[in-house]
């Protein structure tokens, strides 16, 4: 029997890609010398190319690229994650074919927990430490409880795909995702917090820290188009 689990991260790993500035460039420059499949790398001449496409939303030449992520997170953040349709693929474990394991997320002592003001015009405050000690110990006993209450059924022999019904949002869940550079951009977008971006975003705290990693493996993969995305403040093209 596998014991409970308490986790304040998220797993993200990139277990598989094919993505570099130069295939951007190669993509795009086909429209001025034809079928010659250029492979030549020429950082100067890709770093301009690529802040071209970047500035005046060319966006096609970003698509010849694959980002796949190995992911382990809350079920609450999957469901967010898996809104993002548009150049994305998703696998994710199956509470119906395998026995779902006790791990449950906790927010992490610096996680703010105090919502101030109104849906749109909001911010989130830390609260007193008394309220995190509260509210983690909350939600540690009801998923015990609610873990529990999923073996006890199993063990009386009702399906998993009925059983896993008792169980909350905060339990860990798995998958791959797979997207190109553009529909990475695009996502970054939405669920990161930055001062330069030319729109606000307001992304719950455990999504931008799966959108984090992946922003570190974009910038480290394709580093032209992750400055290029930035120095047009951060708009995915």
């Amino acid at each position: 029997m596998s014991e409970f689990q308490f986790r304040s991260d998220v797993t993200v790993e990139l277990v598989k890609h094919s993505a570099t500035d130069s295939d951007v460039a190669t993509a795009a420059r086909v429209s001025t010398i034809g079928g010659s499949h250029e492979r030549v790398v020429d950082l100067t001449r890709d770093e301009g190319l690529i802040n071209y496409l970047m500035r005046d939303r060319h966006g096609s030449p970003f698509e010849h690229t694959s980002f796949t992520f190995y992911v382990e997170a809350p079920l609450f953040v999957a469901r967010e994650h898996f809104r993002h349709r548009a150049g994305w693929s998703y696998n994710e474990e199956s509470g119906r074919y395998k026995e779902l394991e006790p791990v449950f997320y906790l927010p992490g002592q610096e996680r703010n927990l105090i919502q101030v003001g109104k849906p749109g015009a909001y911010t989130f405050e830390p609260g007193a430490p008394i309220l995190g000690l509260y509210t983690r110990s909350t939600m540690q006993e009801s998923y015990r409880e609610a873990f529990d209450a999923y073996r006890a059924l199993l063990d009386a022999g009702v399906a998993r795909e009925v059983a896993r019904m008792v169980l909350p949002v905060g339990t860990f869940t798995s998958y791959y995702a797979t997207c190109n550079a553009r529909s990475l951009m695009h996502f970054l977008g939405l669920r990161t917090i930055s001062k330069t971006a030319a729109f606000p975003s307001f992304p719950q705290r455990e999504i931008e820290m799966v959108a984090e990693r992946m922003e570190d493996h974009l910038a480290e993969q394709m580093p032209l188009t992750y400055t290029a995305f930035n120095r047009n403040k951060r708009v995915a093209p």
